[in-house]
Protein backbone atom coordinates (compact mmCIF):
# COMPACT_ATOMS: atom_id res chain seq x y z
CA UNK A 1 0.00 0.00 0.00
CA UNK A 2 1.26 3.62 -1.24
CA UNK A 3 1.36 5.61 1.66
CA UNK A 4 1.81 9.88 1.15
CA UNK A 5 2.91 12.19 3.49
CA UNK A 6 4.21 16.12 3.54
CA UNK A 7 6.67 17.19 6.06
CA UNK A 8 6.94 21.18 6.11
CA UNK A 9 10.36 22.19 7.09
CA UNK A 10 11.66 25.69 7.50
CA UNK A 11 14.78 26.50 5.73
CA UNK A 12 18.19 28.28 6.85
CA UNK A 13 19.00 30.32 3.86
CA UNK A 14 21.71 33.24 3.68
CA UNK A 15 20.43 36.64 2.34
CA UNK A 16 21.95 36.35 -1.33
CA UNK A 17 20.23 32.75 -1.62
CA UNK A 18 16.88 34.43 -0.12
CA UNK A 19 17.09 36.85 -3.34
CA UNK A 20 17.45 34.19 -5.88
CA UNK A 21 14.31 32.18 -4.13
CA UNK A 22 12.41 35.36 -3.64
CA UNK A 23 13.14 35.79 -7.77
CA UNK A 24 12.26 32.33 -8.75
CA UNK A 25 9.28 32.44 -6.87
CA UNK A 26 8.08 35.60 -8.57
CA UNK A 27 8.93 34.77 -12.64
CA UNK A 28 6.91 31.20 -11.57
CA UNK A 29 3.95 33.03 -10.43
CA UNK A 30 4.08 34.98 -13.36
CA UNK A 31 4.71 31.98 -15.48
CA UNK A 32 1.32 30.32 -14.23
CA UNK A 33 -0.57 34.08 -14.74
CA UNK A 34 0.83 34.18 -18.18
CA UNK A 35 -0.80 30.61 -19.04
CA UNK A 36 -4.05 31.71 -17.33
CA UNK A 37 -4.17 34.64 -19.61
CA UNK A 38 -3.05 32.90 -22.93
CA UNK A 39 -5.96 29.84 -21.56
CA UNK A 40 -8.44 32.64 -21.96
CA UNK A 41 -10.23 33.53 -25.58
CA UNK A 42 -13.03 35.43 -25.25
CA UNK A 43 -15.51 33.21 -23.58
CA UNK A 44 -13.75 30.04 -23.82
CA UNK A 45 -10.66 28.81 -21.69
CA UNK A 46 -8.42 26.35 -22.85
CA UNK A 47 -7.66 23.75 -20.28
CA UNK A 48 -5.44 21.31 -22.58
CA UNK A 49 -2.16 21.01 -20.95
CA UNK A 50 -0.58 20.12 -24.31
CA UNK A 51 -2.75 22.87 -26.09
CA UNK A 52 -1.33 25.56 -23.69
CA UNK A 53 2.17 23.68 -23.80
CA UNK A 54 2.78 24.39 -27.05
CA UNK A 55 1.67 28.08 -26.64
CA UNK A 56 3.21 29.11 -23.66
CA UNK A 57 6.59 26.80 -23.24
CA UNK A 58 9.08 28.80 -25.70
CA UNK A 59 7.29 32.15 -24.70
CA UNK A 60 8.16 31.54 -20.93
CA UNK A 61 11.31 29.93 -21.63
CA UNK A 62 12.43 33.22 -23.35
CA UNK A 63 11.18 35.77 -20.78
CA UNK A 64 12.40 34.03 -17.70
CA UNK A 65 14.90 32.59 -15.83
CA UNK A 66 13.38 29.57 -15.09
CA UNK A 67 14.11 26.19 -14.76
CA UNK A 68 12.33 23.88 -17.41
CA UNK A 69 10.17 22.17 -15.06
CA UNK A 70 9.39 25.22 -13.08
CA UNK A 71 7.73 25.97 -16.32
CA UNK A 72 5.95 23.01 -16.72
CA UNK A 73 4.96 23.28 -13.27
CA UNK A 74 3.70 26.81 -13.09
CA UNK A 75 1.86 25.47 -16.59
CA UNK A 76 0.13 22.73 -14.78
CA UNK A 77 -0.61 24.63 -11.69
CA UNK A 78 -2.46 26.97 -13.88
CA UNK A 79 -4.44 24.26 -16.00
CA UNK A 80 -5.43 22.55 -12.61
CA UNK A 81 -7.14 25.89 -11.58
CA UNK A 82 -8.90 26.39 -14.66
CA UNK A 83 -10.45 22.72 -14.43
CA UNK A 84 -11.67 24.06 -11.26
CA UNK A 85 -12.99 27.27 -12.32
CA UNK A 86 -14.40 25.76 -15.51
CA UNK A 87 -16.23 22.78 -13.59
CA UNK A 88 -17.91 25.96 -11.36
CA UNK A 89 -19.15 27.44 -14.73
CA UNK A 90 -20.92 23.95 -15.64
CA UNK A 91 -23.10 23.88 -12.40
CA UNK A 92 -23.77 27.33 -12.98
CA UNK A 93 -22.16 28.86 -10.60
CA UNK A 94 -19.50 32.06 -10.87
CA UNK A 95 -16.33 31.95 -10.23
CA UNK A 96 -13.28 34.52 -11.63
CA UNK A 97 -10.14 33.00 -13.60
CA UNK A 98 -7.26 32.57 -10.89
CA UNK A 99 -4.50 34.91 -9.84
CA UNK A 100 -1.46 33.65 -8.93
CA UNK A 101 -0.38 35.68 -5.72
CA UNK A 102 0.57 33.66 -2.85
CA UNK A 103 4.37 32.93 -2.66
CA UNK A 104 5.23 29.68 -3.88
CA UNK A 105 6.91 27.45 -6.02
CA UNK A 106 7.19 23.85 -7.27
CA UNK A 107 9.92 21.47 -7.03
CA UNK A 108 10.66 17.93 -8.09
CA UNK A 109 13.50 15.56 -8.59
CA UNK A 110 14.75 17.01 -11.66
CA UNK A 111 15.15 20.72 -10.28
CA UNK A 112 15.82 20.03 -6.48
CA UNK A 113 18.15 17.13 -4.26
CA UNK A 114 17.13 16.16 -1.53
CA UNK A 115 19.10 15.46 1.53
CA UNK A 116 18.89 14.42 5.33
CA UNK A 117 19.82 18.24 6.62
CA UNK A 118 19.56 20.30 3.47
CA UNK A 119 18.55 20.43 -0.29
CA UNK A 120 19.66 21.82 -3.40
CA UNK A 121 17.21 23.93 -5.57
CA UNK A 122 17.43 25.42 -8.97
CA UNK A 123 16.66 29.17 -9.27
CA UNK A 124 16.98 31.94 -11.76
CA UNK A 125 20.43 32.24 -11.19
CA UNK A 126 21.89 28.39 -10.57
CA UNK A 127 21.73 26.23 -7.70
CA UNK A 128 21.23 27.01 -4.36
CA UNK A 129 21.83 25.00 -0.90
CA UNK A 130 19.43 25.45 1.58
CA UNK A 131 19.41 24.23 5.03
CA UNK A 132 16.71 22.25 6.97
CA UNK A 133 16.04 23.97 10.54
CA UNK A 134 14.59 21.17 12.34
CA UNK A 135 12.95 21.10 15.98
CA UNK A 136 14.53 19.26 19.11
CA UNK A 137 15.77 16.36 17.79
CA UNK A 138 14.81 14.37 20.89
CA UNK A 139 11.14 14.75 19.88
CA UNK A 140 9.15 12.30 17.92
CA UNK A 141 7.96 14.62 14.71
CA UNK A 142 6.96 14.23 11.38
CA UNK A 143 10.43 14.94 10.37
CA UNK A 144 12.03 12.24 12.21
CA UNK A 145 8.90 9.46 11.07
CA UNK A 146 8.81 10.59 7.78
CA UNK A 147 11.59 13.14 6.20
CA UNK A 148 14.57 10.95 7.88
CA UNK A 149 12.52 7.57 7.81
CA UNK A 150 14.93 5.72 5.00
CA UNK A 151 11.57 4.11 4.26
CA UNK A 152 10.35 6.79 2.79
CA UNK A 153 11.31 8.17 -0.60
CA UNK A 154 11.10 12.01 -0.96
CA UNK A 155 9.30 12.80 -4.66
CA UNK A 156 9.22 16.84 -4.59
CA UNK A 157 8.56 19.71 -2.57
CA UNK A 158 6.57 23.00 -2.57
CA UNK A 159 9.01 26.12 -1.79
CA UNK A 160 6.97 28.78 0.00
CA UNK A 161 7.57 32.26 1.70
CA UNK A 162 6.03 33.77 4.88
CA UNK A 163 6.78 37.35 5.92
CA UNK A 164 10.87 36.35 5.17
CA UNK A 165 10.98 32.83 5.58
CA UNK A 166 10.97 29.86 3.54
CA UNK A 167 9.69 27.15 4.03
CA UNK A 168 9.97 23.53 1.68
CA UNK A 169 6.78 21.42 2.21
CA UNK A 170 8.50 18.13 1.07
CA UNK A 171 6.28 15.50 -0.08
CA UNK A 172 7.34 11.55 0.80
CA UNK A 173 6.16 8.56 -0.33
CA UNK A 174 6.57 4.53 0.76
CA UNK A 175 5.09 1.13 0.27
CA UNK A 176 4.03 -0.42 3.60
CA UNK A 177 1.93 -3.35 4.39
CA UNK A 178 -1.53 -3.30 4.06
CA UNK A 179 -3.34 -3.11 7.67
CA UNK A 180 -6.11 -5.85 8.21
CA UNK A 181 -8.93 -4.46 6.93
CA UNK A 182 -12.77 -5.18 8.78
CA UNK A 183 -14.71 -7.06 6.48
CA UNK A 184 -18.11 -6.66 8.22
CA UNK A 185 -18.95 -3.62 5.48
CA UNK A 186 -19.82 -1.11 8.43
CA UNK A 187 -20.32 2.70 7.97
CA UNK A 188 -19.66 5.32 10.03
CA UNK A 189 -21.56 8.14 9.13
CA UNK A 190 -20.02 11.80 9.79
CA UNK A 191 -22.08 15.00 9.25
CA UNK A 192 -20.15 17.92 9.31
CA UNK A 193 -21.18 21.62 10.52
CA UNK A 194 -20.84 25.04 12.32
CA UNK A 195 -22.17 24.47 16.32
CA UNK A 196 -20.62 21.31 16.14
CA UNK A 197 -17.71 19.98 13.74
CA UNK A 198 -18.58 17.02 13.40
CA UNK A 199 -21.25 14.04 14.52
CA UNK A 200 -21.16 10.37 14.12
CA UNK A 201 -24.07 7.84 13.46
CA UNK A 202 -22.95 6.73 16.79
CA UNK A 203 -23.98 9.84 18.80
CA UNK A 204 -20.92 11.33 18.76
CA UNK A 205 -20.23 15.06 19.11
CA UNK A 206 -17.41 17.33 19.05
CA UNK A 207 -18.25 20.47 19.78
CA UNK A 208 -17.28 24.06 18.04
CA UNK A 209 -17.31 25.99 21.38
CA UNK A 210 -13.93 25.99 21.58
CA UNK A 211 -13.09 26.70 18.12
CA UNK A 212 -15.65 29.87 17.73
CA UNK A 213 -14.37 31.38 21.51
CA UNK A 214 -10.87 31.16 20.05
CA UNK A 215 -11.62 32.37 17.20
CA UNK A 216 -13.63 35.67 18.57
CA UNK A 217 -9.98 35.95 20.85
CA UNK A 218 -8.15 36.16 17.75
CA UNK A 219 -9.82 38.72 16.17
CA UNK A 220 -10.29 41.01 19.52
CA UNK A 221 -6.14 40.43 18.71
CA UNK A 222 -5.65 41.45 15.32
CA UNK A 223 -8.69 44.43 15.78
CA UNK A 224 -6.68 45.76 18.81
CA UNK A 225 -2.87 45.77 16.81
CA UNK A 226 -4.32 46.99 13.33
CA UNK A 227 -5.43 50.13 15.47
CA UNK A 228 -1.27 50.76 16.21
CA UNK A 229 -1.20 50.89 12.44
CA UNK A 230 2.59 50.10 13.07
CA UNK A 231 4.90 48.04 11.06
CA UNK A 232 5.43 45.94 14.36
CA UNK A 233 1.42 45.79 14.40
CA UNK A 234 1.56 44.47 10.54
CA UNK A 235 4.03 41.91 11.69
CA UNK A 236 2.55 40.82 14.87
CA UNK A 237 -1.26 40.69 13.08
CA UNK A 238 0.16 37.96 10.69
CA UNK A 239 2.11 36.36 13.73
CA UNK A 240 -1.33 35.92 15.28
CA UNK A 241 -2.65 34.54 12.46
CA UNK A 242 -0.25 31.48 12.42
CA UNK A 243 -0.79 30.98 15.82
CA UNK A 244 -4.44 30.81 15.19
CA UNK A 245 -4.06 28.64 11.81
CA UNK A 246 -1.44 25.89 14.03
CA UNK A 247 -4.05 25.89 16.93
CA UNK A 248 -7.00 24.74 14.59
CA UNK A 249 -4.89 22.42 13.10
CA UNK A 250 -3.72 20.79 16.43
CA UNK A 251 -7.45 20.67 17.04
CA UNK A 252 -8.48 19.21 13.68
CA UNK A 253 -6.21 16.34 14.26
CA UNK A 254 -7.98 15.60 17.48
CA UNK A 255 -11.42 15.57 15.71
CA UNK A 256 -10.04 13.28 13.34
CA UNK A 257 -8.26 10.87 15.77
CA UNK A 258 -11.49 10.66 17.53
CA UNK A 259 -13.81 9.89 14.44
CA UNK A 260 -10.72 7.10 13.47
CA UNK A 261 -10.77 5.94 16.85
CA UNK A 262 -14.67 5.41 16.88
CA UNK A 263 -14.50 3.64 13.55
CA UNK A 264 -11.80 1.63 15.01
CA UNK A 265 -13.68 0.51 18.22
CA UNK A 266 -16.97 -0.05 16.29
CA UNK A 267 -15.76 -2.27 14.12
CA UNK A 268 -16.65 0.08 10.82
CA UNK A 269 -15.05 -1.20 7.22
CA UNK A 270 -16.22 2.87 5.83
CA UNK A 271 -16.37 6.17 7.15
CA UNK A 272 -18.85 8.38 4.96
CA UNK A 273 -18.85 12.23 4.45
CA UNK A 274 -20.69 14.52 2.53
CA UNK A 275 -19.13 16.37 -0.59
CA UNK A 276 -17.76 19.41 0.32
CA UNK A 277 -19.45 20.99 -3.27
CA UNK A 278 -21.21 24.11 -2.62
CA UNK A 279 -20.70 24.13 1.21
CA UNK A 280 -20.72 27.73 1.53
CA UNK A 281 -24.31 27.66 0.20
CA UNK A 282 -25.18 24.80 2.34
CA UNK A 283 -24.24 26.98 5.15
CA UNK A 284 -24.62 30.43 3.94
CA UNK A 285 -24.13 32.00 7.17
CA UNK A 286 -20.83 30.55 8.56
CA UNK A 287 -17.84 32.37 8.55
CA UNK A 288 -14.21 31.23 6.94
CA UNK A 289 -13.39 29.90 10.05
CA UNK A 290 -15.94 27.59 9.97
CA UNK A 291 -15.66 26.57 6.08
CA UNK A 292 -11.80 25.82 6.12
CA UNK A 293 -11.35 23.13 8.47
CA UNK A 294 -14.37 20.94 6.99
CA UNK A 295 -11.94 20.25 3.64
CA UNK A 296 -8.78 19.72 5.88
CA UNK A 297 -10.34 17.37 8.70
CA UNK A 298 -11.50 14.75 5.88
CA UNK A 299 -8.15 14.75 4.59
CA UNK A 300 -6.83 14.17 8.09
CA UNK A 301 -9.10 11.71 8.57
CA UNK A 302 -8.77 10.12 5.36
CA UNK A 303 -5.01 9.25 6.20
CA UNK A 304 -5.14 8.25 9.24
CA UNK A 305 -8.46 5.94 8.25
CA UNK A 306 -6.63 4.34 5.73
CA UNK A 307 -3.63 3.42 7.80
CA UNK A 308 -6.01 1.46 10.31
CA UNK A 309 -7.76 -0.47 6.61
CA UNK A 310 -10.79 1.89 6.63
CA UNK A 311 -12.11 3.07 3.36
CA UNK A 312 -13.36 7.21 3.59
CA UNK A 313 -15.93 8.07 0.95
CA UNK A 314 -17.83 11.17 0.36
CA UNK A 315 -21.37 11.06 -0.28
CA UNK A 316 -24.08 13.55 -2.14
CA UNK A 317 -25.50 15.60 0.91
CA UNK A 318 -28.67 16.58 -1.24
CA UNK A 319 -31.43 16.26 1.53
CA UNK A 320 -29.51 14.20 3.95
CA UNK A 321 -30.93 16.38 6.78
CA UNK A 322 -34.68 16.20 5.36
CA UNK A 323 -34.74 12.65 5.08
CA UNK A 324 -36.37 9.88 7.58
CA UNK A 325 -33.78 7.25 8.14
CA UNK A 326 -36.48 5.03 8.77
CA UNK A 327 -38.78 4.96 5.99
CA UNK A 328 -36.80 7.36 3.59
CA UNK A 329 -39.65 9.94 3.65
CA UNK A 330 -38.06 13.27 2.68
CA UNK A 331 -40.07 16.58 3.38
CA UNK A 332 -38.34 20.03 4.36
CA UNK A 333 -41.33 19.78 7.52
CA UNK A 334 -39.10 16.66 8.72
CA UNK A 335 -37.09 19.63 10.42
CA UNK A 336 -39.55 21.61 12.56
CA UNK A 337 -36.59 22.84 14.28
CA UNK A 338 -32.41 22.79 14.63
CA UNK A 339 -32.53 20.28 18.01
CA UNK A 340 -34.97 17.39 16.29
CA UNK A 341 -36.52 15.78 14.03
CA UNK A 342 -39.48 13.76 13.13
CA UNK A 343 -40.47 12.45 10.40
CA UNK A 344 -44.22 13.64 8.70
CA UNK A 345 -44.87 10.25 7.08
CA UNK A 346 -44.26 7.40 9.81
CA UNK A 347 -44.44 9.96 12.81
CA UNK A 348 -40.33 8.74 13.30
CA UNK A 349 -38.72 10.99 16.17
CA UNK A 350 -35.42 11.01 17.55
CA UNK A 351 -33.49 7.79 17.99
CA UNK A 352 -34.12 7.28 22.09
CA UNK A 353 -30.62 6.28 22.26
CA UNK A 354 -29.75 9.53 21.20
CA UNK A 355 -31.61 11.30 23.48
CA UNK A 356 -29.36 10.10 26.33
CA UNK A 357 -26.78 12.30 24.48
CA UNK A 358 -28.45 15.75 25.49
CA UNK A 359 -28.24 14.57 29.19
CA UNK A 360 -24.13 13.52 29.47
CA UNK A 361 -23.43 16.52 26.52
CA UNK A 362 -20.17 17.44 28.45
CA UNK A 363 -19.76 20.61 26.67
CA UNK A 364 -23.39 21.55 28.74
CA UNK A 365 -24.82 22.66 24.75
CA UNK A 366 -28.00 20.45 23.34
CA UNK A 367 -26.90 18.17 20.92
CA UNK A 368 -28.68 18.72 17.16
CA UNK A 369 -30.83 15.73 16.92
CA UNK A 370 -31.29 16.29 13.38
CA UNK A 371 -27.57 16.84 12.96
CA UNK A 372 -27.22 12.71 14.21
CA UNK A 373 -30.15 11.94 11.81
CA UNK A 374 -28.41 13.61 8.96
CA UNK A 375 -25.08 11.51 9.90
CA UNK A 376 -27.05 8.41 9.52
CA UNK A 377 -28.40 9.50 6.30
CA UNK A 378 -24.98 10.12 4.89
CA UNK A 379 -23.99 6.72 5.81
CA UNK A 380 -26.84 5.18 4.02
CA UNK A 381 -26.29 6.65 1.12
CA UNK A 382 -23.10 5.34 0.52
CA UNK A 383 -25.03 1.78 1.17
CA UNK A 384 -27.21 2.44 -0.84
CA UNK A 385 -24.59 4.16 -4.04
CA UNK A 386 -22.31 1.29 -3.71
CA UNK A 387 -22.44 -2.01 -4.48
CA UNK A 388 -19.68 -3.84 -4.41
CA UNK A 389 -16.21 -2.81 -3.15
CA UNK A 390 -12.71 -3.96 -1.61
CA UNK A 391 -13.62 -6.12 1.63
CA UNK A 392 -17.33 -6.77 0.66
CA UNK A 393 -20.06 -3.86 -0.30
CA UNK A 394 -21.19 -2.07 3.00
CA UNK A 395 -23.84 -3.63 4.38
CA UNK A 396 -25.17 -1.10 7.51
CA UNK A 397 -24.60 2.31 9.38
CA UNK A 398 -23.42 1.80 12.97
CA UNK A 399 -25.42 3.30 14.69
CA UNK A 400 -25.01 4.31 19.18
CA UNK A 401 -26.62 0.54 20.43
CA UNK A 402 -27.34 -1.42 17.28
CA UNK A 403 -26.93 -1.29 13.25
CA UNK A 404 -29.23 0.73 10.44
CA UNK A 405 -29.54 -0.99 6.98
CA UNK A 406 -32.04 -0.61 3.95
CA UNK A 407 -34.61 -2.18 5.93
CA UNK A 408 -34.74 -0.98 9.73
CA UNK A 409 -32.45 -1.23 12.49
CA UNK A 410 -30.33 -4.20 13.29
CA UNK A 411 -28.95 -4.77 16.87
CA UNK A 412 -25.54 -5.41 17.66
CA UNK A 413 -24.75 -8.89 19.25
CA UNK A 414 -22.84 -8.03 22.53
CA UNK A 415 -19.76 -10.13 20.70
CA UNK A 416 -19.45 -7.18 18.43
CA UNK A 417 -20.71 -4.12 20.61
CA UNK A 418 -17.44 -3.18 21.90
CA UNK A 419 -17.07 0.71 23.11
CA UNK A 420 -20.34 2.11 21.43
CA UNK A 421 -21.87 4.59 23.86
CA UNK A 422 -23.44 8.35 23.20
CA UNK A 423 -20.95 11.24 23.80
CA UNK A 424 -20.00 14.80 23.79
CA UNK A 425 -16.38 15.78 23.22
CA UNK A 426 -15.90 19.77 23.95
CA UNK A 427 -13.22 21.07 22.28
Amino acid sequence: MEVRRTVPVKLDVDSADADLLRETIQQFLDAANYVVDVAQDGEWVETRKSTLHEETYSVIRDRTDLHSNHVQSARDRAVDALKSVVAKWKQGEYASLPTFTSRFCEYNQRNATFYDDHATLSTVGGRVTVGYDFPDENRDTPHSQYLLNDDYETTGATLHEREGEFYLHIRTTADVDAPDRPENGTVLGVDLGVGNIAVTSTGVFWSADELNHWHREYEKRRGSLAQCGTRWAHENIQSVGRTETGWFEQMLHRVANGIVTKAVETGCSYIAFERLTNIRKRLPHAKWHHLWPFQRLTGYVKYKAEARGITVQVVNPQYTSQRCSTCGFTHEDNRPSRESLRCQDCGYENHADYNAVARTCSSGGQPDAGRLATAKNIGLKLLRNQTEAEGGAPVGVRLNSGMLNTNGVVPVPDSVRVGVHAECHGL
